[in-house]
């Protein structure tokens, strides 16, 4: 009986020293995991071993740096200034006067804007060793270090642009209809500004409407950069058949007779939005909840959009306007004045006695006063009388010189055929005007050749 009872105490004794022992494993594994949470949270930068890290081998010479891979590549962001990008690539300040020095030689840096990208090149002893910058549009800045003196260069892109042609009709949205056409939806932009004296975009579009376009596409080092000059268009509208023909050196617009397109008032202050509330003597008030006279007409747009003045003139007076809010008002020729009311913001020198050209920005969309919403309130007074925007009819600026009619007509019956047929491979040899340096005519009304140069796919 002792025998028995001392072998069950030695078990009873294993089993509690095997659950002690795993208790204090578990104890202690725990505290290891807290330490190396708290390590890892600590803010010490750790720097990668150079052995795992890998540069290029950058020779001195700029023909082998064009053959090196680009270890960081990336783009300038919305408030990123140069300095800050050195910073984060571990340059000195001094050394980074030195290099935006250098680059200030070949490109504007105050131009810069996000979405222009940048490269770095680093050598074995992770020095920076070349930068570039790529600015839009325009072409490429290079700063190297060679023989230890950093040293800028410039390219240009090589441009060249393609006629092209679309033909299509309103199904929904321009935008849209235009993308199904087989075209950039950035063309309706253009649509508008050639036809805006005639078509008001935000209220004269019907469904059915049909439409013919020739344009450029421009080509930057052969990549796609969208559409160029508009060079003509058709527009079908209630039975009416606008025509807009791009002639001379100032890119201008003419009908088919060659009368300029370009009148007193464009035809609205926005490019594309809608009208929300129109020109009444009685409307009701939607934040006084009361009827008044309207004498304006409502355009529903973002915050930001920017407001054009309808025609040239002088600022008469640039600020806050009671339930108007931010108002400008400026005064034309032939005793007209225009307002625009619930601005967010002024255009940059928008100061009493400044004088503003046709289309010129003046303004941005706001809500200010008395406003349920981002709109802008457009009016225009006559002799002392407010009138509804909608009712002016310009008269047109003066048209072409009748010695220059032939090579107008020439341009334009070129350019109709392609608007009817799509067929723009003709159209593009035969308005051929462009040099072997691809400098393009000063003046394109000195003949015909140079007139249609601009539909020629070029090289800049």
């Amino acid at each position: 009986m002792p025998s028995f009872l001392s072998k069950r105490a030695l078990l009873i004794g294993i089993v509690l020293t095997l659950c002690l022992s795993a208790i204090l494993i578990l104890a202690k594994t725990r505290q290891l995991e807290r330490d190396t949470n708290t390590l890892s949270a600590l803010p010490i930068p750790v720097r990668p071993h150079t052995a795992l890290m890998t540069h290029p081998v950058l020779a001195e010479s700029a023909l082998a740096l064009d053959e090196v891979k680009v270890p960081i590549q990336s783009h300038f962001k919305a408030g990123e200034n140069l300095s800050e990008v050195f910073a984060g690539l571990g340059i000195s300040p001094l050394e980074g006067r030195r290099l935006s020095s250098e680059l200030g030689e070949h490109v504007e840096l105050r131009r810069l804007r996000p979405g222009d990208s940048y490269s770095a090149y680093f050598d074995q002893q992770d020095r920076l060793a070349a930068f570039e910058i790529s600015v839009v549009g325009e072409g490429e800045a290079r700063v190297e270090r060679l023989s230890g003196e950093w040293q800028g260069s410039w390219r240009a892109f090589r441009r060249t642009t393609e006629v092209r042609s679309i033909q299509g009709s309103l199904n929904g949205s321009l935008e849209a209809s235009i993308r199904s056409a087989g075209g950039s939806p950035s063309l309706t932009y253009s649509m508008a500004d050639a036809l805006q004296w005639d078509l008001d975009f935000t209220r004269d579009l019907r469904i059915g409407d049909r439409f013919s376009v020739v344009y450029e596409q421009v080509f930057l080092d052969g990549d796609d950069r969208g559409p160029g000059n508009l060079l003509a268009l058709t527009y079908e509208n209630r039975g009416e058949v606008l025509e807009a023909y791009r002639y001379g050196s100032d890119g201008g617009f003419y009908d088919p007779e060659g009368r300029p397109l370009r009148k007193m008032f464009l035809r609205s202050p926005l490019r594309y939005s809608r009208i929300t509330s129109g020109f009444s003597h009685r409307r009701f008030h939607p934040v006084l909840k009361v009827h008044r006279p309207h004498y304006g007409v409502d355009y529903g747009a973002p915050v930001g959009t920017p407001v054009r003045a309808t025609a040239a003139g002088t600022v008469v007076s640039a600020g806050w306007n009671r339930g108007g809010g931010r108002t400008i008002q400026l005064r034309h020729p032939n005793d007209y004045r225009t307002s625009y009311l619930h601005l967010s913001k002024f255009a940059k020198g928008m100061t009493p006695g400044r004088r503003v050209a046709q289309s010129e920005v003046i303004g941005y969309v706001g809500a200010t006063g008395l406003a349920t919403g981002p709109h802008l309130d457009y009016r225009v007074k006559h002799q002392g009388r407010w009138i509804n925007p909608l009712s002016i009819k310009s008269v047109p600026a003066q048209p072409i010189m009748q010695q220059d009619l032939p090579d107008f007509i020439a341009l334009r019956d070129s350019l109709r055929h392609g608007l009817e047929t799509g067929e723009v491979e003709q159209l593009a040899t035969l308005l051929a005007g462009i040099d072997e340096s691809g400098e393009e005519s000063q003046n394109r009304t000195s003949s015909a050749r140079e007139d249609q140069s601009a539909a020629k796919a070029v090289t800049r």
